[in-house]
Formats: C-alpha cells, sequence, structure tokens
C-alpha cells in the first residue's frame, strides 16, 4: 500500500484506512488504485471480516476534484476514473466472499458515500454524515450509487437526495435505513472494531453465500433464486463450518466457526 491507503490486520480483520486527512481523505486516481488493490489483498489474505475508515475529521470526500480540474483542463478523459477505478473498487467490496463494514468517522460524500453504501454495515459516528453530492458538480450518480441506495432508502429518498444533495445527520441516516448503527464518538472505533470482529469469528463461508444469494436475487426472478439457493447450500453442506455447527447444536453447544 502507499500512504494515502494503510492496511493493517487485527487479528482476523484487514483494517483499511483511507489517509488524506487534510483533504477529508478525497480521492486521487493514485489513491483509487491502492484502495482496490488493499481490498483484492484482504479478499487474498487469510482475513475473516475487512474495516474500512478513514483518518482524520472525514471517512472520504469522494472525488479529489482539484486533481479532476486539473484533468479536465488537460483535456484528459477525467471521467475515464469510473469506469477505471470506482467500479472495479465498488464491485470488489460487494463480491468479496468475506463480510466489508464501513466504520463511517466523519462526512462521506459523494463516491465516498457510495463506497461506505456498497458495504455490508454501516456504523456511523453520531458526528458524521452523508451527502449525495454529484448534482452540486452537474454530474449524475456512479460508484453503485443508483443501484445501492434505492436498495437501502428507497426509490423516493434516494432521488431526494440524489437530486436537493442536502447533508444527512448521522441519525436521519440511521431512520433512512442508510446505516446499520450510530454510535458516540469516544465508542465509535472500539464498537466499529468489534463487529468487524464478531464477524470473523462467524461462518466465513455462509456469509459469503448470504452476499451471493442477495447479489443474485436482486437482478433474478423467484424460479432462478431458489436455484440459486440450493446450489450454495449444496456447496455449503461439505463446508466444515456447517457440519461441526450441526454436531455442536445436537450437542447443545456453542458452536466455534474456523471460516472453512
Amino acid at each position: 500500500m502507499t500512504d494515502s491507503v494503510v492496511y493493517e490486520t487485527a487479528e482476523t480483520v484487514a483494517v483499511i484506512r483511507l489517509n488524506r486527512p487534510a483533504a477529508m481523505n478525497a480521492l486521487t486516481a493514485e489513491m483509487k488504485t491502492s484502495l482496490l488493490a488493499a481490498l483484492r489483498r484482504a479478499a487474498a489474505e487469510p482475513v475473516r471480516a475487512v474495516l474500512i475508515t478513514g483518518h482524520g475529521r472525514g471517512f472520504c470526500a469522494g472525488q479529489d476534484l482539484v486533481e479532476h480540474a486539473e484533468l479536465l483542463e488537460a483535456g484528459d478523459k477525467a471521467l475515464n476514473t469510473v469506469r477505471e477505478h470506482y467500479n472495479p473498487i465498488v464491485t470488489e467490496i460487494m463480491t468479496m466472499p468475506k463480510p466489508v463494514v464501513a466504520a463511517v468517522n466523519g462526512v462521506a460524500a459523494g463516491a465516498g458515500a457510495a463506497l461506505a453504501f456498497a458495504c455490508d454495515f454501516r456504523v456511523a459516528a453520531r458526528s458524521a454524515s452523508f451527502v449525495m453530492s454529484f448534482s452540486l458538480v452537474g454530474l449524475g450518480p456512479d460508484s453503485g450509487v443508483s443501484w445501492t441506495l434505492p436498495r437501502l432508502a428507497g426509490l423516493a429518498t434516494a432521488t431526494e437526495l440524489l437530486m436537493l444533495a442536502e447533508t444527512v445527520p448521522a441519525d436521519r441516516a440511521l431512520s433512512l435505513g442508510l446505516v446499520t448503527s450510530v454510535v458516540p464518538d469516544d465508542e465509535f472505533s472500539e464498537s466499529a472494531l468489534d463487529l468487524a470482529r464478531r464477524l470473523a469469528a462467524g461462518p466465513t463461508r455462509s456469509y459469503a453465500a448470504i452476499k451471493a444469494a442477495l447479489r443474485y436475487a436482486a437482478s433474478h426472478g423467484l424460479a432462478d433464486s431458489l436455484e440459486e439457493e440450493a446450489e450454495l447450500q449444496a456447496q455449503l453442506g461439505q463446508t466444515a463450518d456447517h457440519r461441526a455447527a450441526t454436531e455442536a447444536f445436537v450437542r447443545k453447544e456453542r458452536p466455534r466457526y474456523q471460516g472453512r
């Protein structure tokens, strides 16, 4: 990784920290490349959950508009970054065969908010906020937010947030279903890591199947979704975790999952 994206491990949790605090962790091309590399590293390594957070006051302010303006001035195809960077990053998060937690420590704007929405869980500090800032710079949604936001909050709310681009405080984000929980600032970091650790101690293959089944059902009918469930269950039935958990249930013991 580079200085702009820090990769650490806390036991079986990979912690990916966006690290441009002076710029509210706004995303440059270099930073996006590093973030994608960090996500692919987390997918390949034997960690069992991933936590994404930001350093400083912001989670992520989205696209670095200073760099973006320079690319526009130079005549470069600045918006190629959607296909080159944002789409692969969101795909990596949403297809990650492990749970992904966004620890939203501050402002999450534009693509930064979209990154959080792509994660499986979003723990927000009480001082955190979200803003769908795309229309403020004359752009439409990207980074998967046209897919994730209506599924989290409904079409009408997604339209409101994207068109009006008003700041959504953490408590309203919770009421809209945009975040999993809101935590006091002084408890936030440990609470988010505790959730990631809890997930890391769980049945990793089962979590991967849940993500795959939900993603599949979002674009397929009932018959196909039932068949996908059957296929996934057939695979999970052969896992060590399923067998051990079944035996533990019969013995009235608490199962211990190995992630395989």
